[in-house]
């Protein structure tokens, strides 16, 4: 019985949309109509809520990766490229200061 929910919950709702709340509003159903165990429940709510994270550990990955290849395709410039400039700027203004007080 609890494979076929999981399952359920793999296909249907999807592992990445799985809450503390909806797993655990399913399990005490399950409990209240004795179809499972409060060791099955315990095991499967634990279950059901790491393979959500890992879900959405997962696509966060995969959003973080087409962002950047789009920030890349756009060709802007990053966070170092700013930095590195600004670093080229400053010292330039150093440079002129310097050698202003020099004259």
């Amino acid at each position: 019985m609890i494979e076929l929910i999981k399952k359920a919950f793999y296909t249907g709702l999807g592992a990445a949309e799985l809450t503390r709340d909806k797993v655990e509003e399913l399990a005490r159903e399950l409990a209240d109509k004795g179809k499972v165990s409060d060791s099955e429940i315990k095991k499967f709510v634990d279950e059901m809520l790491d393979k959500s994270q890992e879900r959405k550990n997962q696509l966060m990955k995969q959003f973080e990766k087409m962002i950047e290849e789009s920030l890349k395709k756009m060709n802007l410039a990053s966070r170092d490229d700013l930095d590195a400039l600004e670093k080229r700027l400053s010292e330039k203004i150093q440079n002129r200061q310097e050698k202003g007080a020099g004259e």
